[in-house]
């Protein structure tokens, strides 16, 4: 996959900093937070075809939030080599942002690519109901994670297989 490498140290920074708006954003709206990235494995996490997918769940998970009485108090995008990422504070019922982000992420062309955290306002993070399902083989995405099941590059042409469809 072509685009520029990250290492460990430039994720958790990433990480470390997404956190930490996320309690912002809390502790500033008292509302739950929704944050959007991409699930790209391997150390290349944005490249054009990468941001266009991430423009395409954006752009799905703002027109449903349009779509109901939600408000966004305040968000926050950022393109770093690290990825593509937006943060949102959602004045909305938190489990029906779950079920919406859920919904996107199950029925979007390239909604498995697509990872979108609901966060409450105690900053735990919601659960899916149903496990996500492995991109190559069907089975429990995090079970062939945990085994690694499936090498890098093979989950890297499968993505790439996936973006090729936008």
């Amino acid at each position: 996959m072509q685009g520029e490498q990250v290492v460990l140290t430039d994720m958790l920074q990433c990480r470390e900093r997404r956190a930490q708006i996320q309690d912002t954003f809390i502790e500033q709206y008292h509302c739950p937070v929704i944050s959007f990235c991409m699930n790209i494995p391997g150390p290349v996490k944005t490249n054009e075809q990468i941001r266009a997918a991430f423009e395409s769940g954006k752009t799905t998970l703002l027109t449903r939030l349009e779509q109901t009485s939600a408000v966004i108090k305040n968000f926050l995008e950022i393109h770093e080599k690290t990825g593509d990422e937006l943060l949102l504070a959602v004045d909305y019922p938190v489990q029906e942002i779950k079920n919406l982000t859920t919904e996107i992420e199950e029925t979007h062309p390239i909604g498995r690519l697509f990872d979108m955290d609901v966060i409450n306002t105690d900053g735990q993070k919601l659960s899916r109901n149903t496990y996500r399902k492995c991109i190559i083989c069907g089975c429990q995405a995090q079970e062939c994670a945990r085994t690694r099941k499936h090498s890098v590059e093979e989950m890297q042409a499968k993505i790439e297989e996936m973006l090729n469809t936008l």
